[in-house]
């Protein structure tokens, strides 16, 4: 645990990508293969499940540090995080524990078997000797939230070093349905297990937003433009007579998505499409609000398949014939999706596999038009991809963009603030807004990203001089601030008391010149959710 302790201090003590690299790079090349292993796990949101709840964690560390647990309380309302709450107020150390990082995950991963006793002398003894921030650690790995700032690429770009691994393939090995507790170092990293690649994705290749103007992306005839459909995105893949469904996210999804469980029936072997999960019916596809609701459930019920059907809608064809065609160009490669497709589309009486449709143009005038009807068809706006270009590993620039339309927007009153967490804890970033009914302010969203660190410092110094009453760590405030509120989205809400939703809300702009009596209305929400919704 020392030694991932000094990486962690290094990788949260900088902001310079090439010292994160190199820290990381460092680690990997010394440490034992368990921990290399399980660190590799850990940056790739593999972590351990929650093994003991907050409640107990806080009434053992108060225990122990001879606080009330009021006290404790405050102390987590100023820093943030309960986990680095308990290790700054905790005694020092009594005695000095050495084992590796594999040795205390090994042991959290047993604690569901014990007693409420026995856990709580495990944790305590681990308290005991270690010092500060291996207790925080420790305790991010008990209650299931271990973060550290370095994204998954990064990891992958370290790790490559480290072991002389082209970075690309190593990215592919890392992805997948493995745990540390079913492989190896040695067979995740440095060796291509079969079996492994039997069910194993390939990394996404990811669009940044458009930069440009469109005249300057060159030829139109160089270009297949397409709707950015609003779904999931996934890789589904048929490989030894089996079909496996894969998100975005890494996640395998196949038994949430029981109309694609049977497409190794009429896909050959050694074929891997990626695109979109969509709800779609009668030809068209359904809003994202109705994919929702099968989102997170164990079990979809007979009457959500009916009521919100999916397909794949087919971007890109990555594996044909049990070959990787990604370095092909992907003209040729969307010629092999159509014949797959049109293949599989014979053999079922209703396909829920679909390809793309490429929007026809010829003049880069024409495409403005094209994304001004995306959202009546359920779309985020435009996929331009160059039509030579190769499939890639993770978000390039130059040869895929994408042209997202504008966020729907409202002006909203703020109510209630909260602080932040980490590194915000000492300011209120976390907003919650309210439109007007008549001359009373109804709440109906939360919003905590899109201000700089400048205005988040003016904001906390007016929240607490303004500062109307107190709910535990939330503030209601005067009344006084509007904002402008974009969104992705909007959909009706039982669980809500303005009886809307909205899809990743943000603040937009500070809107310092405009009075809260001219922030916008319920009426407002209401003949949006009308005809957006």
């Amino acid at each position: 645990m020392k030694h991932f302790a000094e990486l962690f201090r290094q990788l949260d003590t900088t902001t310079k990508t090439n010292k994160k690299v190199a820290a990381l790079a460092d680690y990997f090349s010394q440490a034992e293969d368990r921990d290399r292993l399980w660190t590799i796990a850990l940056l790739s949101h593999r972590r351990p499940r929650r093994s003991v709840n907050s409640k107990l964690l806080r009434a053992w560390a108060g225990e122990l540090a001879g606080i009330d647990i009021w006290l404790l309380e405050e102390s987590y309302h100023v820093v943030g995080d309960l986990a680095e709450t308990i290790a700054l107020v905790l005694p020092p150390p009594e005695e000095r524990h050495d084992e590796p990082l594999h040795f205390w995950i090994e042991k959290i991963q047993q604690f569901p078997k014990l007693t409420e006793e026995e856990r709580k002398a495990e944790v305590v003894n681990a308290w005991r000797g270690l010092e500060k921030t291996e207790r925080y650690l420790f305790n991010k790995l008990i209650t299931g939230n271990f973060r550290v700032g370095v994204s998954q690429k990064l990891m992958t770009r370290a790790l490559a070093r480290a072991m002389e691994i082209p970075e690309d393939d190593l990215a592919h090995r890392l992805m997948g349905n493995w745990t540390p507790d079913e492989t190896t170092f040695d067979q995740l990293v440095l060796s291509d297990n079969p079996q492994a690649q039997l069910s194993r994705p390939y990394p996404f290749y990811l669009a940044y937003q458009l930069e440009q103007e469109l005249k300057d992306l060159g030829a139109p005839e160089e270009w297949q433009v397409e709707h950015k459909w609003d779904g999931i995105r996934g890789q589904l893949i048929v490989r030894g007579g089996e079909t496996f469904v894969w998100s975005r996210g890494e996640e395998l999804v196949t038994d949430k998505y029981p109309e694609y469980q049977n497409f190794h029936d009429f896909l050959p072997n050694g074929t891997v499409i990626d695109g979109e999960i969509l709800a779609f019916t009668e030809g068209k596809p359904l809003g994202f609000n109705i994919l929702q609701t099968r989102i997170g459930r164990k079990k979809v019920s007979k009457k959500t398949l009916q009521e919100a059907p999916v397909v794949l809608m087919a971007y890109d064809l990555l594996e044909y014939g049990g070959e990787d065609i990604r370095e092909r160009p992907m003209n040729e490669r969307r010629k092999l999706l159509e014949k797959v497709v049109s293949a599989a589309t014979e053999m079922e009486n209703e396909s829920r596999l679909l390809i793309s449709p490429t929007v026809q143009f010829t003049d880069w005038d024409e495409l403005p038009a094209e994304r001004a009807t995306a959202r009546e068809r359920h779309s985020e706006g435009l996929m331009l991809k160059r039509k030579n270009s190769t499939y890639k590993v993770g978000r390039k620039k130059g040869d895929w963009w994408k042209w997202k339309i504008d966020p729907l927007t409202i002006d909203a009153v703020m109510m209630y603030a909260q602080r932040g967490h980490g590194r915000r804890a000492n300011l209120y970033t976390d907003f919650t807004f309210g439109v007007w009914d008549g001359e009373t302010l109804v709440p109906f969203t939360k919003a905590y990203s899109g201000m700089t660190d400048k205005e988040f410092n003016r904001i906390t110094a007016w929240v607490r001089k303004n500062t109307v009453d107190r709910f535990g760590p939330v503030r209601s405030v005067k009344p006084h601030h509007v904002f402008e509120i974009g969104f992705e989205g909007i959909q009706k809400s039982s669980r809500h008391k303005s009886g809307v939703a909205l899809r990743f809300p943000r603040m937009l702009r500070w809107r310092e010149d405009k009075p809260k009596e001219e922030a916008n209305t319920i009426e407002d929400l209401r003949a949006m959710l009308e005809q957006y919704g």
